[in-house]
């Protein structure tokens, strides 16, 4: 391991300070000095500078306590700005966001079975209109993307639904640009949306966060970062085969995997099989989500038993995360979550029917907070979590 040199300690300390407004909404310069442990000398030089950058700003006189009244610090939110792209939906969607996880402008374009290339020119298209729009600086492109990707090198190995498959995403977007990229899958982008900006989730807190949209993944949040596994593949529990016999096919080519049987795609998929077969049902108009939730909401037995068992098969899933990484935050985000509490409530009866008493007691299974936001701020966030690209010209 090599020493660290005075420049690295310089950076180090400059984070530290950064970090420790950012987790405030307003702090002074010998508060900052008792929560970092950094002398004022020290802190007062670095917090001069984040005021000549402008991340930093002034905002009034606190409270003296014997001495000369601090000036207080808060950060200065729309100083920069960061690029939150959701692939993961019907529409792709592209954000401005800005270092309070603010959205501040926001692009949809209707994907409408396109694929490949033309999804790509979508990607394009959203990106366009967003630096278009006068806002800035922009320091970065975050992207949420359904399937197996590769974040250390920006490659989206295989989006079924998408047609992409070894796609250089980070590269082309950089190459056109000229801004740093990360590529995430859209479930890891979804937790750390979550663990970012829920209000409910503590900074301590290890975290899962269960993303039930039209497929299902888990992103896996440990000591603040995020667990990608060694083939960047963790968490993908949406291919986890859970009906071992006479399961219905899967897109990924296996039978009976999870993602069959509890996603949103998979409910409206078994709510038309079932109208072509019954065709009694209190569903008007087109089959969808919304519809199903309507007729869930105005008590339809066969409805209501087709969205619960959806969420008994997550239970089961989530007794199965629980045991292997023993986690005591699970977070439950995406379409799904719109059946509400009914709906939870048969994911925690089930969970804790499948696992160990010890420890189903001791997780806590929510609903997230950020609801269609969850993946665009959660790209964003990765950005704003690495601050050397804050510092406008050092990127």
């Amino acid at each position: 391991m090599k020493k660290a040199t005075q420049q690295h300690t310089k950076e180090h300390n400059r984070f530290l300070v950064l970090k420790t407004i950012i987790d405030h909404e307003t702090i002074s310069r010998a508060q900052i000095a008792r929560q970092t442990s950094l002398t004022r000398t020290t802190v007062s030089e670095i917090v001069s500078a984040l005021l000549e950058e402008g991340l930093v700003r002034e905002i009034g006189i606190g409270e003296s306590k014997g001495g000369k009244s601090p000036i207080i610090l808060s950060l200065a939110e729309d100083s920069r700005y960061l690029i939150g792209l959701d692939l993961s939906h019907s529409e792709f969607r592209g954000a401005l966001v800005n270092l309070h996880g603010t959205i501040c402008a926001d692009v949809l374009i209707p994907v409408e079975e396109r694929l490949g290339e033309e999804a790509l020119s979508l990607v394009y298209k959203i990106l366009d209109q967003l630096l278009a729009s006068g806002m800035g600086p922009i320091v970065g492109i975050g992207v949420g993307t359904p399937g197996l990707v590769n974040s250390s090198e920006g490659v989206v190995i295989n989006a079924v639904n998408l047609d992409w498959k070894d796609l250089p995403l980070g590269e082309l977007l950089q190459t056109r640009y000229g801004l740093p990229v990360y590529v995430l899958n859209d479930s890891h982008a979804a937790a750390m949306g979550e663990y970012s900006y829920g209000k409910e989730v503590k900074s301590d807190e290890n975290l899962v966060v269960i993303n039930a949209r039209h497929g299902i993944g888990a992103g896996i949040v440990i000591d603040g970062g995020l667990f990608l596994g060694d083939g960047g593949g963790a968490g993908e529990i949406g291919h986890v085969v859970v009906v071992r016999e006479g399961g219905l096919p899967c897109r990924c080519g296996n039978y009976g995997c999870l993602e069959t049987v509890a996603s949103a795609q998979a409910l409206v998929k078994q709510v038309k099989m079932l109208v072509e077969h019954a065709g009694v049902i209190s569903i008007p108009g087109e089959i969808n989500l919304s519809g199903i939730q309507k007729a869930f909401e105005a008590g339809d037995p066969q409805i209501r038993h087709m969205v619960l068992e959806t969420g008994r098969y997550l239970g089961i899933a989530i007794a199965s995360l629980v045991g292997l990484l023993n986690i005591q935050r699970i977070v439950i985000s995406g379409d799904m979550t719109s059946f509400g509490e009914p709906w939870l409530q048969t994911v925690e009866e089930t969970f804790h029917r499948h696992t160990l008493s010890r420890l189903a007691n001791s997780t806590r299974i929510t609903l997230g907070q950020l609801g269609r936001d969850s993946v665009v701020l959660g790209a964003s966030a990765v950005l704003a979590n690495n601050y050397s690209l804050l510092f406008l010209g050092q990127s």
